[in-house]
């Protein structure tokens, strides 16, 4: 749904690609706090339509990186060759995420600036395909990042606002995207993890451009806290505090940590799905959250009837998460919509779902 955040029409990375897509003679400039997806929706653009990926760095552009002068002898001119990163030396249509672009130098920016125009746009001397969907990145202005974009420039593009999206939507892709179970745990316990000061709201975890800080939590560093923790038994404790705070910052770091400490204290899966009316059912909310995630990776058809009723065990909110979460899984889902046990449970708690 579109959100309207401090005076700005705002977006879902979902609605931003979209857009996009189906747009391709328009330039649109992603804006957004740090970490939100707008650099990892090039990927998503690429493809739904097919075409070629060009990921341009644009702050770490010198004008000689863009494109290079070289002599025709035939007719007697000098002529503008663009780098080959950009792609377009196949004359195909490509998509080309020209990313922090309100970052780059004036200069090269000047020089990129013919692929904004809606007629005959083009780098250097070659014309831009047909078809080709080209869009810049860039944090705002008044985030304290370095960003700042011409007038000339911004009546070329149209602005899409990038919200970051809250804890549900970002647990809804983790569960479909390998994120570690305890990462997902701790974001549905704590969702104020992904507010936004966009929103006016400011904690002890998220981006705040008035103050110097060190990293934060948004969808990008949890991804990165995920990659750590999913490798931990290769290190020990003190590095994995020092991984996790260089990812996701201190105050989180050592939050998630407890929820570690929940998860090598868990009843073994084959506990629950051998003796799914006696095995342990933990105390703590923190473990039952990362139980609840957990069991979600080891569903097969075999086993879900057994699981569901060790869930039953627990209270509806552990089962809901449970059982919606699976209703929406990739893959899983199949499993659930054919096994009488999660039927019965779903026709028991429809009023809740």
């Amino acid at each position: 749904m579109t959100q309207i955040l401090n005076e700005s029409y705002t977006l879902n990375l979902e609605q931003a690609i979209n857009f996009t897509v189906h747009n391709p003679s328009i330039r649109t400039l992603w804006q957004g706090e740090p970490g939100v997806g707008k650099s990892s929706g090039a990927e998503e653009i690429a493809r739904r339509t097919g075409f070629p990926l060009a990921m341009v760095d644009v702050p770490n552009l010198d004008l000689g990186d863009v494109s290079m002068p070289v002599v025709d002898h035939t007719d007697c001119v000098m002529r503008y060759y663009p780098n080959a990163r950009f792609a377009l030396h196949h004359g195909n249509p490509v998509v080309i995420c020209l990313d922090e672009f309100t970052k780059g130098a004036e200069p090269v920016k000047n020089m990129l600036h013919p692929m904004l125009e809606t007629s005959s746009p083009r780098l250097g001397d070659l014309k831009i395909p047909n078809g080709s969907i080209i869009y810049m990145t860039g944090n705002k202005d008044d985030d304290g990042v370095g960003d700042s974009l011409q007038q000339h420039t911004r009546q070329r593009v149209i602005p899409l606002t990038v919200y970051k999206p809250n804890a549900e939507q970002w647990i809804r892709w983790a569960q479909n995207n390998g994120i570690a179970t305890v990462v997902m745990a701790w974001v549905d316990r704590y969702k104020y993890c992904l507010a936004s000061y966009m929103d006016g709201e400011l904690n002890e975890f998220n981006f705040n451009p008035a103050e110097p800080q060190n990293n934060v939590v948004s969808p990008r560093t949890l991804e990165m806290a995920s990659r750590v923790i999913l490798q931990r038994h290769l290190f020990d404790a003190d590095t994995l505090m020092a991984g996790l705070a260089g990812a996701i910052g201190a105050p989180a770091a050592e939050s998630i940590i407890s929820f570690i400490r929940f998860q090598d204290s868990l009843p073994s899966f084959k506990s629950i799905t051998e003796a799914p009316t006696t095995a342990v059912v933990p105390a703590e909310p923190g473990a039952r959250a990362v139980l609840t995630f957990g069991l979600l990776e080891y569903v097969e058809t075999d086993n879900l009837t057994n699981i569901m009723h060790y869930l039953r065990r627990l209270e509806e909110e552990w089962q809901i998460i449970f059982g919606v979460s699976l209703a929406r899984h990739l893959t899983k889902k199949k499993i659930a919509f054919a096994n009488r046990e999660f039927a019965k449970w779903a026709a028991d708690n429809e009023d809740l779902l």
